[in-house]
């Protein structure tokens, strides 16, 4: 069992974008299904938010004991444990979904994690990332909390694992880019606040709802991933 300290500690504050989690758990719903490995799952809150009614079994993954204790068994069905993929070797081909919901991005050898991954899965399994957009907007509140990198289109294509298809890649969150950016040029705040956040998750994400489609998913400061494990030839 692998237990790793999480040097991050925003995990509370994100906790409150409620209105963001809805909104890209709807996006990914035709994809978490059935038996589902939530890798790096936090204190749970995505838990709480992406569970639907097609999933029969949740496994939340967690490397921080003291993070992963914080993890309600709710809803039914919801395990949690301490480690990372190279603790589940035993678990080979018995996931139906496995989601990085703004995990792979803190992860350094993200390419060899996707390939662990693989082998987690069933035939017909996705998994499905969720991670920050552009390494333009990276920033030293990226750096604080650990990430690597930011992704894009490009970036995330070219660490696809062998075995599986591009179900989908997208863009999400156009208005919050928009602020990003302004905040990098006019504010220069180091890391949200709490009450950014909630603004953020109240006036901003709403109208990204609805100026993401109009945008084609082509524009956003979070990007969306889904690869599917084809099912296996008959001999």
């Amino acid at each position: 069992m692998t237990d790793r300290a999480y040097v991050g500690d925003e995990l509370d504050v994100f906790a409150h974008a409620t209105r963001w989690k809805r909104y890209v758990a709807t996006l990914l719903r035709p994809y978490i299904r059935g038996s589902v490995l939530e890798v790096g799952a936090g204190i749970g809150s995505t838990t709480r938010v992406y569970h639907n009614e097609s999933v029969t079994r949740w496994v939340c993954l967690e490397p921080d004991g003291a993070l992963a204790r914080r993890i309600a068994a709710d809803p039914p069905g919801v395990t949690v444990r301490v480690g990372t993929l190279a603790d589940l070797e035993a678990e080979a081909g018995r996931f139906d979904t496995i989601l990085y919901a703004d995990v792979l991005e803190h992860i350094r050898d993200d390419l060899m994690e996707l390939s662990r991954a693989v082998r987690l899965l069933r035939p017909q399994g996705c998994i499905a990332v969720v991670a920050p957009a552009h390494r333009f907007l990276f920033s030293p509140f990226d750096r604080a909390i650990g990430h690597y990198r930011r992704y894009d289109r490009g970036t995330l294509r070219a660490i696809a694992p062998g075995g599986v298809v591009e179900e989908r890649i997208a863009y999400l969150d156009s208005a919050g880019m928009l602020a990003s950016i302004l905040n990098r040029l006019l504010l220069h705040s180091s890391r949200p606040t709490l009450s950014q956040i909630l603004l953020w998750d109240r006036a901003l994400v709403p109208v990204s709802v609805l100026l993401d489609r109009l945008l084609r998913y082509g524009v956003g400061k979070s990007i969306v991933a889904v690869w599917r494990r084809p099912a296996e030839t008959m001999p």
